[in-house]
């Protein structure tokens, strides 16, 4: 009973910091750099990595059998694209062509991303109401 609870509380936790990943790509999408200068290098773009947690810790005292099952970001890794580069002589990050660089970030598919993340929170916010919903109800019929 007690591994949906877990299951869902860490597919919640890991939507929630994807969301916090999409938001501060679509809130660094405008931060510019020089073109192939390494001191002024735009943002680039943060993606998370997912893995599933199926761990099972045995000790050899009675009582003592631990499970993890779930999901988690086991690290977050900086997009390799080339920035998108953008005329504008003016910009005080323009190169001497007049090119600047700003980070590789589609706000299509940021947002797309996002509502991703919102609906599997939602899911998981879901199952664990149900999971909680079941719990009461059999403890409901214990006490009749």
């Amino acid at each position: 009973m007690f591994d949906s609870f877990n299951i869902s509380g860490s597919g919640m936790t890991t939507n929630r910091l994807w969301l916090d990943t999409i938001s501060n790509n679509i809130a660094n999408m405008n931060t510019s750099g020089r073109p192939g200068d390494p001191e002024t290098v735009p943002y680039q773009r943060q993606i998370p990595i997912f893995a599933q947690v199926l761990q099972r810790n045995l000790d050899n005292a009675p009582g003592t059998d631990r499970k993890q099952e779930g999901v988690t970001i086991t690290k977050i890794v900086e997009d390799q694209n080339e920035p998108r580069l953008v005329y504008n002589p003016s910009h005080p990050h323009a190169d001497e062509t007049g090119y600047v660089a700003y980070p590789n970030i589609n706000i299509t598919n940021e947002m797309a991303n996002m509502m991703a993340a919102t609906r599997a929170y939602e899911a998981n916010a879901t199952t664990l109401k149900a999971a909680k919903d079941i719990a009461t109800a059999a403890l409901q019929l214990g006490r009749g």
